[in-house]
């Protein structure tokens, strides 16, 4: 017993010194255990490390937009990035989109406003660099965020597309169709002003035909004119009368309720102005 305790006692000792000895070396040379990758090439190994997963997620979208453009499960498959494809590092799920002030990295924005008070009845945040397929999304939260279902819709151009069109004719119920005044293209100056050509449309005529024809009309340009008195105020209002020029958070879900609070704040605004007239 007298020897185990003593041999006891001398791993003690020796543990001690072992342990004031790394302290003494790690105050003089820090905590490093002395076989770390130099710190250089830590730097170049992290990077590429993330240019592999750069590159897995170019792959994936470039298969990922075939697969939406309607092409075959084997032409998805074999689809390449373009070489104008790029990958973000700072925030990955944000896109080169075409802005007011050129090319910028970022994040498409969609607001829903309705004609009477100018609130936002809906709103999102899309990765999406145009707006061809934001209709039918924007439709459902206008119904969730608002509890009610659009009768009619006005859109500019961006929002052409057969499949919106379509959407808004193929509801099942005939209450649940929306009327759509939707611009089929640019308007160029004074062509609101040009009379309707009298005439059926041609045969085989699409939805974007027949809707191009239909803003021609007197009821047409008097619905679609009113959309500059509604939804381009409210834009206006939020970047320019409250300076909001770009998002301040990264990641889609920051973004988001970024957006949703710059949302909410107008509403509150435009109620408050609104009490203020009664």
């Amino acid at each position: 017993m007298e020897k185990q305790r003593q041999l006891k006692e001398e791993v003690k000792e020796l543990l001690d010194q072992a342990a004031a000895a790394d302290a003494e070396e790690d105050g003089q040379y820090g905590s490093k255990r002395g076989d770390e990758l130099p710190e250089e090439l830590q730097r170049r190994e992290t990077r590429l490390v993330k240019i592999k997963a750069a590159k897995k997620v170019v792959e994936q979208r470039a298969r990922d937009k075939a697969t939406a453009e309607g092409k075959s499960a084997e032409e998805a498959k074999r689809a390449k990035p373009d070489d104008k494809d790029q990958y973000n590092f700072t925030d990955p799920e944000s896109r080169i989109m075409k802005g007011a002030d050129g090319m910028v990295q970022g994040y498409n924005a969609q607001a829903a406003v309705e004609p009477t008070l100018l609130l936002i009845v809906g709103q999102s945040v899309t990765e999406a660099a145009n707006d061809k397929q934001q209709l039918k999304p924007m439709v459902e939260l206008i119904e969730q965020q608002s509890g009610q279902r659009p009768e009619a819709i006005l859109a500019d151009n961006g929002y052409c597309s057969e499949q919106n069109l379509e959407h808004l004719e193929s509801a099942e119920q005939p209450e649940r169709r929306i009327e759509g005044f939707i611009a089929t293209g640019k308007q160029k100056h004074g062509e609101h002003r040009k009379r309707a050509k009298r005439g059926p449309l041609p045969k085989g005529a699409t939805r974007a035909d027949r809707m191009k024809q239909k803003l021609k009309t007197k009821v047409g340009k008097a619905v679609y004119a009113a959309r500059k008195c509604v939804v381009e105020p409210v834009f206006g209002q939020i970047k320019q009368a409250r300076g909001f020029r770009q998002f301040l958070l990264r990641g889609k879900e920051k973004v988001k309720g970024e957006w949703a609070l710059l949302c909410l704040t107008h509403n509150v605004l435009r109620l408050y102005a609104a009490m203020q007239y009664r």
